[in-house]
């Protein structure tokens, strides 16, 4: 082209949760089977949507309303809902005009950083989610700022790192956290949520919390939502139905703004992600018009609790096997379902492999891993997926040096459950002594 189309470096940007996803499908063509391990879609690996569910959908889609636009911020009776569960907790209070929702959260986070100017920079913890990263890469048309997760104490947050980049970045307008943490499983306790707070008190910073994942936690944790413990900071929370019901397709999520009116900055900040909503007229109506039933029904609590008792066990399924690999450095999933898992350092090298039968298969993995540039950990990735057809994502591509891999914990049955990692344990080592 005549100029350059895209900022300096966004053009090379990948998404390899997703883009796995494309050498997995040229691997089945090629007859290995896949195990999807990349991605938090619960129905991709067998879950089954309750019939009382299904009904209160069935139910809506014959009311012509829900075919029809509703308000930008959302339906109504809806974000009233919502309140009513925030408010009743006794933390920061909200009304409807506080709750704007989005065609998932995806769509959320586009507009929470695309309104930002491309000065102010957001602290993002380290490993992140992509969506987030590229997120905020795509505004600033920079390198992340991050703070470290401490891989060898349970992720938890590196504090004194995370105050290190407020004090000498000022630029940093706010701090952002995912609780329960994709791609970790870690949950953030109240005690470092108060913590990270009083920091963005000091700093006149404000908050974004993703809490997607917020009511899937096991292994005897807790969750406390950020508005819980927010106080009069300024805060965005992004929460959805995708993960919980679950209904990832229905593009369904939505923010809560807390103490919007505390500072006029935020308040136009804010103001503009409304107006690019407006842009756009609304997001879809059918799934939010079902939240409210569906968690009021009877069966809801305990239809979650069972699925919350499987992410718990295949966890620590999970947990047993990988633990017991010396190469890597493995902590106990305790929220959400995945599982990040880095080797100890300097075990992973450009120069390994492993065998591949498959003669199609080899020869499409090797092309990819021989160019230019691909870190060892997506080399690894890519071999184990040709050679035993198990999909995981590297997890240098969640914006950390890390080298190492993400697994999800959706798998349905205890006994492949133990196959796949029995497996992958078993070619770890076949691996790093290649």
């Amino acid at each position: 082209m005549r100029i350059e189309l895209v900022p300096p470096g966004t053009g090379e940007l990948t998404y390899e949760i997703r883009n796995i996803v494309n050498v997995a499908e040229k691997l089945q063509k090629h007859g290995v089977k896949v195990n999807w391990e990349n991605i938090g879609d619960p129905i991709v690996k067998g879950e089954v949507i309750p019939t009382w569910m299904k009904e209160i959908v069935a139910k809506a889609v014959m009311d012509n309303h829900t075919w029809g636009y509703c308000h930008t911020r959302g339906v109504l009776e809806t974000r009233e809902f919502i309140c009513e569960t925030t408010n009743s907790r006794g933390g920061a209070q909200i009304t409807p005009d506080d709750i704007i929702f989005f065609n998932g959260l995806g769509d959320a986070i586009a507009k929470i950083y695309g309104c930002l100017r491309p000065e102010a920079r957001v602290l993002m913890p380290s490993p992140s989610y992509t969506t987030h990263t590229l997120g905020e890469i795509g505004h600033a048309h920079s390198a992340p700022s991050l703070f470290r997760l401490k891989s060898e104490d349970k992720w938890h947050p590196d504090m004194e790192d995370l105050k290190h980049h407020v004090r000498y970045n000022p630029n940093i307008c706010a701090i952002m956290i995912i609780n329960p943490d994709n791609p970790t499983g870690m949950v953030y306790t109240k005690q470092m949520l108060e913590e990270i707070v009083a920091v963005a008190r000091e700093n006149n910073l404000f908050i974004i919390a993703d809490e997607v994942y917020i009511n899937i936690v096991y292994n005897g944790e807790k969750t406390v939502p950020i508005s819980d413990v927010i106080g009069d900071v300024p805060a965005i929370s992004l929460k959805g139905i995708s993960k919980e019901f679950p209904w990832p397709g229905s593009r369904c999520g939505w923010i809560e703004v807390y103490n919007g009116e505390r500072d006029e900055q935020f308040r136009k900040y804010v103001n503009l992600i409304l107006t690019g909503k407006m842009n756009e007229v609304c997001s879809t109506t059918l799934p939010q018009t079902v939240i409210p039933e569906i968690v009021r029904h009877p069966e809801y609590s305990a239809y979650l609790a069972q699925r919350i008792a499987s992410y718990e066990k295949m966890s620590n399924i999970t947990y047993d096997f990988l633990g017991k690999v010396p190469a890597l450095q493995v902590n106990r999933t305790n929220g959400a379902f995945y599982m990040a898992v880095p080797f100890k350092e300097g075990l992973l090298n450009n120069r390994q492999s492993i065998p591949i039968v498959n003669a199609e298969a080899k020869e499409l993995v090797n092309s990819l891993v021989s160019a230019p540039g691909v870190s060892p950990d997506k080399r690894f990735v890519y071999h184990i997926l040709a050679a035993t057809g198990i999909c995981v994502v590297p997890l240098s591509s969640f914006s950390t040096p890390l080298q190492g891999f993400r697994v999800t914990l959706l798998e349905k049955d205890e006994n492949e459950c133990r196959r796949i990692y029995s497996t992958l344990a078993e070619k770890i080592g076949e691996y790093l002594s290649s």
